[in-house]
Order: structure tokens, then C-alpha cells, then sequence
């Protein structure tokens, strides 16, 4: 069980993580560098704009009838450090079908976080270790204080760029990992920064 180890001598694994049952108190958790992490319960917008994103992605991947899903807080590996890290971002993208017992998403090609005023540093750190999982392709950063968004693309030598591309206020938001886009502003909607 994770809350019995010893941290300074011994990191909570990631198979130890999969196995735990919880600490009783609902919250949700992240093991990062062998340490559990709680996660903050998101506020309603960033809940919401995570929602729509969901929906829009969701719709458009099943209108094309394709392999590709949209999974909601799917815990994913890291390359580096893999046996003691497991994050989990808003939502990701896989073209790998569903399997009994799955508990982490397989060969995801993108990942979605949705950045909150009181969890930027940690998000970051979330998306840099992100830029070390082999199948990602893109990582998107959508602000939940104004409407901008911030994209990461590997380019065709598999190499991320030194700055996110950005997405301005009435920008067009495009994912070329599934040919995805839609204004910017759709994923505000019902927000009070429509």
C-alpha cells in the first residue's frame, strides 16, 4: 500500500500504484518521481471546457469511423522514470482498441490538459514529461482564465518544438494527429468566457 512506504528509501512503484484501492477519501491521485499527488476537483470551467472538448473530439472521431477514442482522465505512462510515474491529464487520445483489465492509455497520440490558475507549474511539469511517451504527437494546453490555447507538435524527425505554437481568442484550433479543427471559441461555449 502506497501510505505505508518509506518515500526517502522507497518510491511507490507504479504497479503498487495500479494495485492501491485508494486512501477513503475520494480524491483522485497521480504518481509522480514515486510520490502520490493529489489532484484538486476542477472548477466548473475548466470542467466545462474539458466537457465540450470531450464532446467535440468524441463526435468527430466517431463521424469518421475510425479506431481513434477520446478517453476522460486516462492514467498515462512516461518513458522516463516509467516504473515510478504515472500522470493522468485531462482527457487523451488513442487509435489502440479497448482491452480487458486496461488500466493505463495505450500508445496515446494526444493529450489534452486543461490549464487552471492554481495548477499551471504542476501541469507543465505534466506536459514535459509527456514530450517523453514515443506515440504522442500532440500535446494541447487550453487556458480556463481567457481563450487561448497553446499546442505542442512533434515535427516529421519526432523532435518537439523550443516554443508551443499559440492559439489566440478567435483562433482556429487544429489537431493533425486526427485531422481535427474547430474554432476556438466553440470550446468556451456555455462558459462566461464565451
Amino acid at each position: 500500500m502506497p501510505s505505508a512506504r518509506n518515500k526517502i528509501l522507497e518510491p511507490v512503484t507504479v504497479s503498487d500504484f495500479l494495485a492501491w484501492e485508494g486512501d477513503g477519501s475520494g480524491r483522485k491521485f497521480q504518481l509522480v518521481d514515486g510520490e502520490l499527488r493529489a489532484m484538486s476537483p476542477a472548477h466548473i470551467t475548466h470542467g466545462r471546457i474539458q466537457s465540450k472538448l470531450d464532446r467535440l473530439i468524441g463526435n468527430w472521431l466517431e463521424k469518421q469511423g475510425g479506431p481513434c477514442e477520446i478517453v476522460t482522465e486516462p492514467a498515462v505512462a512516461t518513458r522516463v522514470r516509467a516504473n515510478i510515474n504515472l500522470r493522468v491529464p485531462d482527457l487523451g487520445v488513442t487509435c489502440t482498441p479497448d482491452a480487458v483489465e486496461q488500466k493505463t492509455l495505450p500508445d496515446p497520440i494526444g493529450l489534452i490538459e486543461i490549464l487552471s490558475p492554481g495548477n499551471a507549474s504542476k501541469t507543465w511539469e505534466n506536459v514535459w514529461s509527456y514530450t517523453t511517451i514515443p506515440s504522442v504527437r500532440e500535446i494541447l494546453i487550453v487556458h480556463s482564465t481567457r481563450r487561448f490555447a497553446e499546442l505542442l507538435r512533434r515535427d516529421a524527425d519526432g523532435n518537439w518544438p523550443a516554443e508551443p505554437e499559440e492559439v489566440g481568442p478567435d483562433g482556429t484550433l487544429r489537431l493533425d494527429s486526427i485531422a481535427f479543427t474547430c474554432p476556438l471559441p466553440a470550446i468556451y461555449a456555455q462558459t462566461h468566457l464565451a
